[in-house]
């Protein structure tokens, strides 16, 4: 074997395990921990197996390949790997690499991994969820049961000490091993400028100004995705024509073979156009320079349905470091930037890890599995937020996986034979009991795939007008049509792409849809199909994809407008199959502007019937009476609405009946409420008097408990008149005043008459109104000469009245409340004024002594 610089600390990782059986390996790309660490342990005689974990499935396929070949044999035999779907190991198998995924579903089956000896964590730095979750399980695991089973976290770069200290126990954090490695050194340029010309020319500039300066040996291309990696292999076909270059690509869709052909030596020099998969988990010999995009697609979730999903970002300048290092592991190399030195320096020094950024519901669900109800307390490396583990367990609940008091349910261990998210899990679940298992199982597998229609990626197919699939109610419906035909064609490329298919991911869902029908065997044979027999294949596996999406329904209001259960708005994609239908479950949405503003755009949606929601969930469903307020007629109308999570799903007029009229009474309330008491009362002044003489009365003889709360009497009384009442009219007629008065005993009527009367007699029996204000003291209005005799002014509940004294213009010449001493003081020089003006008048000198004229018409000056 080829020495490599791992080699030398390999005795000393060794050794840590053996005393602590933990330890951290910390390595630069290409130091050879992945393929070395493994072969070490089974030269030191770990006992049974050992499971090494990769982050991504063609780095776990690879390196079993190349530590089989080493050993004289072919993977699956002493050293093997299984990933998603694919398993090549033996019972000879000692190495067996793996995805991180996998782990956590062994530990649900055999959850103290009897026969494992070792389990090695690679590339942990990535911080992908699964990595997060293994770390944590095999540190409680150690902890609980087995001490004995040893545990490296391996890393290019990692926080060390922090992972040492989560492994470490009563000796101390856990031993930590570094190996420097070899390391040449790298020019790195960057762009003097942004420059917006388009990826793939970038890339093949770059390539050409490497040929032109002399290049000899192999470039390695760093592109986020394989559709990056296709424009640029045929923006770069001229210059390697030119210069005789090996265009080759490698990314996890590919078939061994190439992604063989891609790392293997060759006798041209090549350009290597990759994902980051070459960053960490893959070493290329023989490479001299890097140009690298700076971008990567990352583990992400749609936040519509809480799908995975990868995005494209700008890489932190970790990775960026790591890309460039791949240029100078055998000698000095060139790392070209496609993107400025202040992009560089503003990107982040990490990646956010991944537990912090991606729905947690299959996570939470395997946990549960393992018995874990409080997953906020569970001993994470990294606690996920309180909130997105409350919303992972909302959705499990929804799905029926977990039941109210976090108990895993039949239905949850169901979907747990699925290496999928939950809600595709529960859609194959629902199709196996319903008789559609295989074509459950295909929509599953293509809502959480790429795309296979390319029109529905914005990519034109020659002839995709010759063929347009469907059947006017379902996207997935689309698709299995679209994989059917990939089926019939045998993944044709050619032929395929100009029926507007992609024959690659076409290729991968067949594959994943007979591994989920294979998983799913014992639900079709415990379960059989539940419901109506007699719905139909469509109906179905409609009722399939309703189980995995409950809380995505919508109904159509007009055109493309839909309104979602739970709340807010959306608009449907005007390619939709789904387009017309009355009511759909949206199966994936998107944010987006466009000339209409921003809004959720629905493109994957599937028709459903009212009724399945009746059947399926009835513990959603709701029927209440509500009130519909017309404006045109002032109005309340009653009907009776069934609802699905808040969702209108149908509508009649209510029953005439108590239930109704309670209905109608409140929205009429509540409308007159809003508008005030003038709308409907035509005297609300006197509505306001007479409250005010309660407030009075109930000041001065508290112990009659007059009720004076005002608002509190004027809404009661308003309730009361609106039962029985329809509309503004029939308030109009009602009497808010006579209701207030109705609440009264007769005692607190006769305490109200006697503390704060409505009227008082003055001279000549003349009968005058009393005015009662809040927080003033009543008061009074007349003509002078109406007061004449008095000394006193009238008193309600012993508080003397304010007399406001009027002149025959209607005037106040005086406001007081002491008559006495406004004769003797202020009447002389008013009388004067007033001898003056209305000389017609009687004006004696002395009020006191003078009678006052009889009651009648008032004279006029």
């Amino acid at each position: 074997m080829k020495p490599l610089p791992v080699d030398a600390v390999l005795p000393s990782l060794c050794e840590a395990l053996a005393a602590r059986g933990v330890a951290v390996l910390e390595a630069p790309p290409g130091a050879g921990k992945t393929t070395r660490v493994p072969r070490a342990l089974l030269d030191a005689g770990v006992p049974g197996e050992t499971i090494v974990l990769e982050p991504r499935r063609i780095a776990a396929r690879m390196a079993a390949r190349f530590v089989a070949g080493e050993l004289g044999e072919k993977a699956g035999d002493t050293v093997g790997y299984q990933v998603r779907f694919e398993d090549v190991s033996s019972a000879r198998t000692r190495i067996r690499f793996a995805t991180e995924g996998v782990l956590t579903r062994r530990l649900l089956s055999d959850p103290s991994l009897r026969g494992v000896g070792a389990v090695v964590l690679d590339e942990f730095h990535e911080r992908s969820v699964q990595s997060d979750v293994a770390l944590a399980m095999l540190a409680e695991l150690r902890r609980s049961s087995r001490p004995d089973l040893r545990l490296v976290v391996m890393s290019a770069t990692l926080d060390g000490a922090r992972v040492a200290d989560f492994l470490g126990g009563a000796s101390g954090p856990a031993p930590r091993v570094r190996s420097e490695g070899r390391r040449f050194d790298v020019v790195i340029e960057h762009l003097p400028r942004a420059d917006d010309r388009p990826l793939e020319q970038l890339v093949a500039a770059a390539v050409d100004g490497l040929v032109t300066e002399g290049l000899d040996g192999d470039v390695l291309v760093f592109l986020p995705g394989a559709r990056e990696i296709r424009r640029a292999a045929s923006a770069c076909a001229n210059v390697a024509a030119r210069a005789d270059l090996m265009v080759v690509a490698l990314h996890g869709d590919l078939p061994p073979a190439e992604q063989d052909r891609a790392v293997a030596p060759a006798s041209r020099r090549k350009v290597i156009l990759s994902t980051n998969v070459a960053e960490t988990s893959v070493t290329i010999d023989g490479v001299v320079a890097v140009i690298d995009s700076g971008l990567a697609r990352v583990a992400s979730h749609a936040p519509w349905s809480g799908l995975p999903s990868l995005k494209v970002a700008k890489v932190s300048r970790a990775s960026a470091a790591q890309r460039a290092g791949r240029a100078g592991r055998t000698r000095d190399g060139r790392c070209l930037r496609l993107y400025t030195r202040h992009d560089h320096d503003l990107r982040p020094e990490f990646d956010v890890p991944e537990i912090r950024r991606s729905d947690l519901a299959e996570v939470v669900l395997a946990l549960h599995a393992t018995g874990v109800r409080d997953v906020r307390g569970f001993p994470w490396f990294e606690a996920p937020d309180a909130a997105s583990v409350e919303a992972a367990q909302r959705l499990l609940r929804d799905l029926g996986a977990l039941a109210p008091d976090g108990a895993l349910t039949a239905t949850g261990r169901e979907m747990l034979s699925f290496p999928a998210h939950p809600r595709l899990a529960r859609v194959v679940v629902e199709g196996a009991r319903r008789g559609v298992l295989e074509d459950a199982a295909a929509a599953a597998v293509v809502l959480g795939e790429r795309e296979l229609l390319l029109a529905r990626r914005g990519v034109g197919g020659a002839g995709a007008s010759q063929w347009s699939p469907g059947n006017g109610h379902s996207d997935v419906v689309a698709a299995l049509e679209a994989l059917d035909r990939s089926v019939e064609e045998r993944f044709h490329a050619d032929r395929l792409r100009v029926q507007g298919i992609d024959a690659v991911a076409a290729s991968a869902a067949d594959r994943a849809r007979t591994q989920f029908v294979r998983a799913a065997k014992h639900l079709r044979r415990s379960e059989g199909a539940a419901g109506d027999p007699r719905a139909g294949w469509d109906d179905r596996l409609g009722m399939a994809l309703l189980a995995g999406f409950p809380d995505r329904v919508a109904r159509r209001l007009r055109d493309d407008e839909l309104t979602l259960c739970g709340g807010g708005s959306a608009r449907i994609a005007e390619q939709s199959e789904a387009a017309k239908a009355a009511f759909v479950v949206a199966l994936d949405a998107e944010e987006r502007a466009d000339e209409r503003g921003r809004g959720v755009r629905v493109r994957t949606a599937s028709a459903i019937e009212p009724e399945w929601l009746l059947e399926m969930f009835p513990e959603h469903v709701t029927e209440t009476l509500e009130a519909r307020w017309v404006a045109q007629d002032e109005r309340v109308d009653v009907t009776m609405v069934l609802r699905y999570r808040g969702l209108a799903l149908d509508e009649s007029r209510a029953t005439p009946g108590p239930a109704a009229d309670a209905v109608r009474a409140e929205a009429l309330f509540a409308e007159a409420t809003r508008r005030g008491v003038g709308a409907f009362v035509d005297d609300a002044d006197e509505l306001q008097r007479f409250l005010a003489r309660l407030a009075f009365a109930a000041s001065v003889a508290p112990k009659a408990q007059i009720p004076s709360d005002a608002d509190a009497l004027r809404s009661a009384a308003l309730r009361r008149c609106c039962l029985g009442a329809a509309s503004l009219d029939d308030l109009r007629k009602a009497s808010l005043l006579g209701e207030i008065r109705a609440v009264l005993t007769p005692e607190q009527r006769r305490t109200l008459d006697e503390q704060a009367p409505d009227r008082v007699g003055i001279g000549a029996g003349r009968m005058v109104r009393v005015q009662y204000e809040p927080s003033k003291p009543p008061w009074i209005a007349s003509r002078l000469q109406d007061f004449f005799g008095m000394r006193r002014a009238p008193s309600a509940g012993g508080v003397p009245m304010v007399v406001h004294l009027l002149a025959p213009n209607q005037r106040a010449v005086q406001v007081t409340s002491d008559l006495d001493g406004f004769w003797t003081k202020h009447y002389p020089a008013i009388r004067r004024e007033l001898c003056r003006k209305y000389p017609r008048h009687p004006w004696p000198e002395d009020g006191r002594a003078a009678s006052p004229p009889p009651p009648g018409p008032r004279f006029r000056g």
